[in-house]
């Protein structure tokens, strides 16, 4: 589940706090490209350090030696807030690099039909090249080969050839 704003505002310090108000719409839409890259950089340090804290603490806690569990849930608070923040970056990324792939498909789509109409004009005007694949293909008889014997002569010889290497194999 999403954390509110309420909560956002009790985990986090000051510049923390600055820095995921700015993962909300609709400061996120007037990012920049780099400065997405930027926050992400500096939230994802955030969270890691958070979380590397309430490890910590929460191994201190399980060999007794101090640190109470509402701390360590703090800290764990801090570093989900942090990652819901990284999540709806990301996610923003991902709409932004979809939009441009979108638009560039579109725009070599434009370029494809405008090449294959400039060419359908231009080849309307010449005459046209004969035979072509168009019509399909048309079997073509070789006229350099011709039949030697009959079929049955060829497999009588095939199956003498196949006996003879038979008796061969098995003298062996």
């Amino acid at each position: 589940m999403a954390a509110g704003r309420s909560l956002e505002r009790r985990a986090l310090d000051k510049d923390e706090l600055e820095l995921v108000a700015k993962t909300h719409y609709p400061a996120l839409r007037e990012l920049g490209h780099t400065d997405i890259n930027e926050l992400t950089q500096r939230l994802r340090e955030r969270r890691d350090r958070a979380r590397e804290i309430a490890n910590r603490r929460r191994g201190a806690a399980r060999l007794g030696q101090g640190q109470a569990e509402p701390e360590n849930s703090g800290m764990r608070q801090k570093a989900g807030v942090l990652a819901e923040a990284l999540a709806r970056l990301n996610k923003e990324r991902t709409r932004r690099e979809h939009k441009e792939a979108s638009a560039a498909l579109q725009s070599n789509a434009r370029r494809a039909l405008k090449l294959k109409r400039a060419n359908a004009r231009r080849s309307a005007r010449r005459p046209g090249s004969g035979r072509t694949a168009h019509g399909g293909m048309n079997p073509v008889e070789n006229e350099k080969a011709e039949r030697i014997g009959s079929p049955m002569e060829a497999g009588r010889v095939s199956q003498f050839v196949r006996d003879a290497q038979g008796a061969r194999d098995n003298r062996t």
